[in-house]
Parts: structure tokens; sequence; C-alpha cells
């Protein structure tokens, strides 16, 4: 299953897929404020970097809630993760305001470092108990946002772990495109 929309320059894509196979050039790991292994998707890219991504990660200090810190991919297909902390849901205006930053900080520090194209999981959605369709629209609005004002990002992609979570999202991307054109 494949979604694609170009915004500007940039291209958003949709998939039902694994974060650990993805061949852009970072991906991002829904981490702890550790940046330890965990479980869940954090646990998947450390099994799949191999030991070194946790020898690395030790040494960036940890992560506060929505910062994002950047690592080498190890064993990875990606050359680097962009780690990122999302919120434990409390069902608090903080919780949106993180997660926003979460995508943010992430593509922020993309640019900076040059980084042509990064693939994300549906952060806090996980064990974080983040609800999955208010989630997608935070993620989605917040990318295709930033998309629209930073050209050197060819691709973002969104990499769901269940055809559950595609949908949702699909959904959820193609109102905001259809909201955002009757602008």
């Amino acid at each position: 299953m494949l979604t694609k929309h170009k915004i500007k320059n940039s291209i958003i894509e949709l998939i039902f897929g694994d974060i650990t196979t993805q061949e852009t050039e970072a991906i991002a790991n829904a981490a702890n404020r550790r940046l330890s292994p965990g479980g869940g998707v954090s646990g998947a890219i450390h099994r799949a970097a191999g030991p070194e991504l946790w020898e690395e990660s030790k040494k960036l200090g940890g992560c506060e809630t929505g910062e994002a810190k950047l690592s080498g991919g190890h064993n990875l297909k990606a050359k680097y993760v962009i780690h990122t902390v999302g919120p434990v849901y409390s069902g608090s205006a903080d919780d949106v305001q993180d997660l926003k930053n979460c995508y943010k900080n992430s593509l922020l520090l993309a640019s900076q470092k040059n980084i042509k194209s990064i693939s994300f999981p549906s952060i806090s959605t996980g064990i974080f108990g983040y609800p999955i369709k208010e989630a997608s629209v935070i993620a989605l609005k917040t990318i295709t946002d930033f998309l629209k004002e930073h050209v050197e990002i060819e691709l973002v992609r969104m990499v769901l772990f269940s055809e559950g979570d595609y949908k949702i999202y699909k959904s959820s991307l193609e109102k905001i495109l259809k909201d955002k054109n009757a602008d």
C-alpha cells in the first residue's frame, strides 16, 4: 500500500511497512528519554541497527519530550537515526504541542544536516497511548506545513505498522489536503 502526494517540491508518502527496512537517508525513532532500546519502534530500530546504536545513543545525553537528536544508522539501510521523544498521552494541550514538536524538530534537524529523505513511524501511538486518529492529523498537518516552507527535504515517508493505521493516516491526509485546497 502506498499513498503519495506532492507538497510544493517535496513528496509525502504513506506506506504500510517496517520502519527498520526503509531506504530513506534517515529514519525517525520514537524514543524514550534515555534513548535506550526499550520496546515497540525503538526496540525494533535498536535491534536492526545493532548494539553500536545504543553505544552512540548513550553519548547523546538523553532527549526531552519534543526534542530531536541525531545518530548514525549503523546496520540500518538508513544512514541516520533521528531520535525524538513523543508525549505519553494525557489528553492535555501540552500533548498536542509536544507531538507537533517531535515532527517539526526532527524535520528541522534533518534540514540542518542536509538530509533529503526521512521516514517516520506514528509517534506516541503505541505504548505511549496517543489516539491514532488525533495523532495522524497532528503529524500530517505539521509535516505538510513544514514542507510548504522548507523545500530542501525531498521526501517524507510515514511508515505505518498496521493496515488499520495506514487507512487512518490516508483518510486524515486526504481530509487535510482537501481542506487546504478549499482555503
